[in-house]
């Protein structure tokens, strides 16, 4: 295959019966034992839908947008593979359907393909196998999950391109693992193997025979089922994988280990490894154990129905759990609730998170959030709008500026203390108007950037360090023009970026724990190191729990 990276190896995850079955979870934790084994893995997720990227969807429709670290919008699965795995994610890890036939269009506008017909085959497959081609490079494994479930129009094409892949590769470079549903029907006491069997007949008839099936199951697979399932999809008995439910989806990789999953991909691929030491991960379950304290975080935001609209900060909270010994119990209140009762219905909690968002909707609940954590001295931790809200809250009751704004909300506020950065950045201080028509998609400040931090504050405590890189996604910025008024009425600003022109971090002396971040660092969390804000953070609630 033209333009193949020499010697990797890829593992293509299909589901298959219904969708959230858990295919990004089983990939990751086979990502993490082969990376526990010594070989280098990169990930790609082949997303379905006709979007560009992630950047414009709801999280009501999509769950959240997940931001890697050169600056793509992405399928929340990513954040599974960071967590999980060492590798790092890029924009080359993620490919829509949209962006897909957006390449192949612009391809042919420049007049590509010499006047030729452009059809689905070869050109739309041809362009899906350039793309997983491209992201495997240079690693031993290339793990490349396929969103939606077999059957699905939307995934033809993709599950066309690898099953060219596989023969024009040879099956000796290329492995198919299908996630299916076995369900257990309680009125008549059987799990029913027949949704995978039809699953795996599905995949068989568009010419992909799966060498592995990871069976969602509840319960245990009895050893018959197993072999129903085997004999029934033409798979191995030994390649049937049971993927019972955890209650710690960090005990994953240990479960898929003791069936020797790793082992049947090394096998399959004649690749010769140590064992995986899991001790790390054997360690976290275990801290699982240990925490002794509970503590109650009001996650005030907007979305707080959708447990995957803020996945990344309950999984950082959850991190810096685990460093802490401490049981994070996530208490998730909307906006509009406080901005209807007031902060009072924060009362009881140990700390307060508001996490990033946009639209206005909510919008002065999350500055009350703010402005009750800092009267009350319960920690506050802000992230993006959090630190925004946080400001704006300082702004009006500390500073005296009534009316003041941000103009992602008011278009003329009095004192516009969050704005764009063409908003303020001119000679005058005349606030420029923005151009309403401007696309929402790709106009944001986003990827890894350098944070210089103040020595001495409570974030350069945290962090232990005099600069750091997180990853941003936003547009509107701290008003540079009220930086003395704010700092001279006692905000510290703790953070700038690299060339000291926006603020990154504000936070508050005369309190217990107060501070507020532009970017989001729960993309930078991982289950084995945590994250210093989140841990200082959750270290600040467990102290306000235990006094």
């Amino acid at each position: 295959m033209a333009g193949d990276a020499a010697g990797t190896r890829y593992i293509f995850v299909t589901g298959g019966v219904v969708s959230s079955l858990g295919k990004g979870i089983a990939a990751a934790s086979l990502g993490a034992l082969l990376e526990a084994r010594g070989m280098s893995v990169s990930v790609i997720k082949l997303d379905p839908y006709l979007n560009v990227d992630a950047g414009t969807m709801s999280p009501f429709q999509h769950g959240e947008v997940y931001v890697t670290r050169d600056g793509a919008e992405t399928d929340l699965d990513l954040g599974h593979y960071e967590r999980f795995m060492k590798t790092r994610t890029s924009r080359l890890s993620n490919f829509t359907t949209g962006q897909i036939y957006n390449n192949v269009i612009n391809k042919e506008r420049r007049g590509d393909y010499l006047g030729g017909t452009v059809q689905v085959i070869p050109h739309i497959t041809d362009e899906i196998k350039r793309c997983i081609l491209e992201g495997g490079e240079g690693a031993d494994i290339c793990l490349v999950e396929i969103g939606g479930t077999v059957g699905d129009i939307e995934s033809l094409p993709f599950l066309e391109a690898i099953r060219q892949f596989a023969v024009e590769l040879g099956h000796h470079r290329v492995l198919f693992m299908h996630l299916t549903l076995v369900p257990y029907i309680a009125s008549s006491g059987e799990m029913k193997t027949k949704p995978t069997q039809h699953s795996a007949k599905e995949l068989r008839s568009i010419g992909i025979q799966p060498d592995i099936l990871l069976c969602r199951v509840d319960r245990p697979l009895p050893e018959n089922e197993r072999r129903k399932i085997a004999l029934f999809t033409n798979v191995t008995e030994r390649a049937v994988i049971a993927c019972i439910d955890v209650d710690d989806i960090y005990k994953m990789p240990g479960l898929l280990q003791q069936q020797n999953l790793d082992t049947l991909v090394t096998e399959h691929f004649g690749i010769e490894a140590p064992e995986a030491d899991l001790s790390n991960w054997a360690a976290l379950v275990q801290a699982r154990k240990t925490q002794d304290v509970t503590v109650r975080v009001a996650m005030v935001g907007k979305y707080v129905d959708l447990a995957d609209a803020y996945k990344s900060v309950n999984e950082a909270l959850s991190h810096a759990g685990l460093h802490t010994a401490t049981r994070v119990d996530i208490q998730y209140i909307d906006s509009e609730t406080v901005e209807r009762d007031g902060g009072e219905c924060l009362a009881g909690m140990h700390a307060i998170l508001v996490p990033g968002g946009f639209g206005e909707r909510g919008i002065e609940g999350k500055i009350a959030a703010a402005g009750y954590a800092r009267v009350h001295g319960i920690p506050y931790f802000g992230i993006c709008l959090g630190m925004q809200v946080a400001c704006i809250e300082f702004a009006r009751d500390i500073a005296g500026l009534e009316g003041a704004h941000s103009t992602e909300f008011v278009p003329d506020p009095p004192h516009p203390v969050i704005a764009l950065v063409t908003e303020w950045r001119d000679l005058a201080g005349t606030v420029q108007k923005r151009d309403a028509d401007v696309d929402l998609g790709g106009t944001m400040r986003l990827g890894e950037q350098r944070c210089v931090l103040v020595e001495d504050t409570l974030a350069a405590r945290c962090y232990d360090a005099a600069e750091v890189f997180e990853r941003h996604r936003h547009r509107y910025e701290f008003n540079n023009l009220y930086r003395d008024a704010l700092r001279d009425k006692g905000l510290v600003f703790s953070g700038f970026s690299a060339d000291d022109e926006l603020i990154e971090i504000v936070e508050l002396n005369d309190h217990p724990w107060y501070l507020g971040c532009q970017f989001h660092p729960e993309f930078t969390s991982t289950p084995r190191a945590g994250h210093p804000l989140f841990i200082g953070f959750i270290s600040a609630a467990r102290e306000r729990a235990t006094a």
